[in-house]
């Protein structure tokens, strides 16, 4: 009877550590929000540059499946990207997504007027190089919007 136990025990562990097939390509809103408030308590103990850098780094800690962090000013340029080296530096203010929308300057109006919260349009999933509906968390957090989003 303990040998069936300990079987039981032993299948039970291991069927929780395999992940789904949904867990394994897309991060929750949960896993966003945290990586956001992981972001922001980084640059107070370590600063903008070691944090920035670190979000640059594309396979760096600020990084998982097709969640990635972007750090914005309040004028819209980017300050670190972490899904593509391309968009670091960017003043992205007139960046539109698939339908037109200027996402970037509604980002820059909600941060102002409510400090963090959501916020829906479309684009480039760096997993599937598809465009996708997206939401992106995002928090004011001094003079910069730290921002991940999930693809749904």
């Amino acid at each position: 009877m303990l040998k069936f136990a300990r079987m039981v025990v032993a299948g039970l562990v291991f069927l929780m550590g395999v992940p789904s097939q949904a867990q394994s390509t897309h991060g929750t809103a949960t896993e966003a929000v945290a990586m956001v408030q992981k972001v922001i308590a980084s640059i107070k103990s370590a600063g903008r540059e070691k944090t920035f850098a670190d979000i640059n780094n594309l396979q760096g800690p600020y990084r998982d499946r097709d969640l990635y962090i972007t750090v914005n000013d309040m004028n819209g340029k980017n300050l670190a990207h972490g899904a593509n080296a391309k968009m670091q530096g960017k003043d992205l203010l007139d960046l539109k997504d698939a339908d037109g929308k200027l996402f970037m300057r509604e980002r820059l109006e909600l941060a102002k007027t409510k400090g963090k919260g959501w916020q829906d349009y479309k684009f480039v999933n760096p997993v599937s190089k598809q465009i996708e509906q997206k939401s992106m968390y995002f928090e004011k957090y001094e003079d910069i919007i730290v921002n991940c989003g999930i693809y749904k």
